[in-house]
């Protein structure tokens, strides 16, 4: 039996458990605030199956939202490349995660000394052309950082929900595991501010249904912006200019590693 074998043969009623878990995450919180932003990337991404990298850009559209209960996180990647080769070509992916927090469940202090909270998530990713869908039941620490907004650790299950090959889509796999780092760090310099935002993430090793083994995933893709609408006189935390550098080893399944640095517009509402 492949790993994740004995889930799988159990996957219709997992799905439907995950699933209640969103909507009883969703029913249960009343949206209290929203930061929504808007991003143009553009830089040389790499496509794994032919190892050419070619001028792509990326649209997205995120949100986070703090809710009574918790909080949730959102976004939707709109991709295209100079290539004709059938990848990233004018292609969606999307990840959705909603948490529930303890401290905010009982109204009192969840964790001591560094832990600041402890939290239940139920990720949801899902991509257009290739027909996969991931569902990451987890554990959410939060934790305190001087100069962090934010800084959590999250360990999920990397569910897998695809319909495969046989449906037009790349191969289903059996489930792991992932482990996530995501923060945003404010400083300034003088009179000019900065952050540093994003994630990095571990998911295990996967067997497909053809029985070929993929390998361990490191996906990191952290983002220094410089709030250059205060520079040039606008609003603070509005218009920012900066970079996003992106290292994905073994990407999408190969064994091919991904190194590359993209020019980051991000506009927030």
């Amino acid at each position: 039996m492949t790993p994740g074998g004995g889930w799988r043969r159990g996957f219709g009623g997992r799905r439907r458990f995950v699933v209640a878990a969103l909507a009883a995450l969703v029913a249960v919180s009343a949206p209290a605030a929203a930061q929504t932003e808007f991003h143009f990337q553009f830089g040389e991404l790499l496509n794994p199956f032919s190892a050419q990298e070619e001028e792509s850009f990326v649209l997205t559209l995120q949100q986070a939202t703090q809710w009574k209960y918790g909080d949730s996180f959102f976004f939707i990647d709109y991709l295209d490349d100079r290539g004709r080769d059938g990848f990233n070509e004018r292609d969606f992916y999307g990840e959705w995660y909603p948490t529930l927090s303890l401290g905010k469940m009982t109204g009192k202090t969840v964790g001591g000394g560094p832990l600041a909270d402890v939290g239940f998530i139920a990720g949801l990713n899902a991509a257009g052309d290739a027909k996969v869908v991931k569902y990451l039941p987890g554990l959410r620490l939060a934790w305190k950082a001087p100069g962090f907004i934010f800084l959590n650790t999250d360990l999920m299950l990397y569910l897998d929900g695809s319909s495969g090959v046989g449906a037009g889509g790349a191969p289903r796999t059996d489930d792991s595991y992932c482990f996530d780092v995501n923060w945003l760090y404010l400083f300034s310099v003088g009179e000019q501010d900065f952050q540093i935002t994003g994630h990095a993430e571990y998911i295990g090793a996967v067997t497909n249904e053809f029985g070929v083994e993929y390998g361990g995933t490191i996906l990191a893709q952290p983002q220094f912006r410089w709030d250059a609408g205060k520079a040039f006189g606008g609003d603070a935390g509005k218009l920012f200019a900066g970079i996003e550098y992106q290292y994905w080893s073994n990407k999408l399944g190969t064994s091919e590693d991904e190194s590359a640095v993209q020019l980051l517009l991000a506009w927030q509402l």
